[in-house]
């Protein structure tokens, strides 16, 4: 197994210094400032495993949600659903609740172009990139209960720590992206 690196320092805020940061990774940090959200964040490599993963969950002091990109069949409609991460998803059981017979991973190029968002990063906040609101939002009912969720800064070489509160009073308003809640 490849070594993983993983900073146990939980910061508040954004990084002091944005070199190596990618474009997408700064455009999150000025969206949670500019609305005043307060996120906590932590460094680590690429999660090549789910212990990784359960070790930045551990210092978070919460689940990384899954974010999941998905289309129908045609590629008219995408979806971005945000479920709890240990959750297994069943395509037939989120189907029926939004309508679409049929849907499948969205490819990285409708990701990118969407998004703004590779493979591996993919985040509720990729949506501030979706400007022609082409993105429905689909969330787990069962993310409401948490006190906060884990997601990454667009890019999957660092997690936040954002009130669930705050993402659904504040950040999503203003990103103009209203939620579906689905029950997976």
């Amino acid at each position: 197994m490849p070594e993983f690196h993983l900073d146990p320092t939980l910061y508040p805020g954004r990084p002091a210094d944005a070199d190596g940061r990618l474009p997408a990774e700064t455009a999150s940090y000025d969206l949670l400032d500019r609305l005043g959200v307060p996120y906590s964040r932590l460094d680590h490599d690429e999660t090549p495993s789910i212990e990784a993963c359960a070790e930045v969950e551990a210092l978070l002091g919460t689940e990384i949600c899954k974010n999941l990109f998905l289309c129908n069949r045609q590629k008219t409609a995408f979806y971005l659903l945000m479920m709890p991460g240990r959750k297994p998803f069943r395509t037939k059981d989120l189907s029926a609740q939004i309508g679409s017979a049929r849907l499948s991973f969205a490819d990285a190029d409708a990701m990118q172009e969407l998004l703004g968002l590779t493979p591996g990063s993919v985040s509720v906040l990729g949506l501030l990139h979706d400007t022609g609101s082409r993105v429905q939002l689909l969330i787990d009912r069962d993310l409401l209960g948490e006190e906060a969720i884990g997601c990454h800064p667009c890019i999957n070489t660092s997690s936040l720590r954002i009130a669930t509160r705050d993402l659904l009073d504040t950040v999503l308003p203003a990103l103009h992206h209203t939620p579906v809640f689905v029950t997976l």
